[in-house]
């Protein structure tokens, strides 16, 4: 006669095994018997409009009607400037060697850049200017600077 297959260690590991399985029985009828009931109902959240998270459902006379065209992403658009009016300014820096140099606007305190090619007359630091903005590769440039 063959000896049984069955060793002591299978025979201790599958007691181990049902143990657990009637154990985890047992917790999960103690979890359906204490629970306090509602399901779904009971686990929803809702946001109010101030942004805070409720238990209670939103009042729908309080809904507000938004267009979604209205909504602008990214950087509002900028009113379009004039840049044909004069505007004064000072010369805060100027290389005569390099032919460019800054002007401060008076009135926005500004900082815009002016190359040799859009000068009317011959300019220095700190002298006071009148000059016309033109969009540049990098930003706005002075052009038709001359001293006041």
């Amino acid at each position: 006669m063959a000896k049984s297959q069955e060793t002591f260690g299978k025979k201790e590991k599958e007691a181990k095994r049902l143990k657990k399985r009637q154990d985890k029985a047992i917790k999960q009828q103690e979890r359906k018997s204490t629970a306090t009931g509602g399901g779904l109902d009971s686990m929803m959240a809702y946001v109010d409009e101030n942004g805070f998270i409720t238990d209670t459902p939103p009042d729908p006379t309080k809904k507000k009607k938004i267009i979604a065209e209205n909504i602008e992403l990214g950087v509002p658009k900028r009113e379009a400037e004039d840049l044909t009016i004069p505007k004064t300014g000072k010369v805060e820096f100027f290389n005569d060697s390099k032919g460019f140099g800054f002007i401060k606007e008076t009135a926005t305190q500004e900082k815009y850049f002016v190359h040799v090619h859009g000068l009317l007359e011959e300019i220095r630091e700190n002298d006071n200017v009148t000059f016309e903005l033109e969009r540049g590769m990098k930003g706005m440039n002075a052009v038709k600077v001359k001293k006041i």
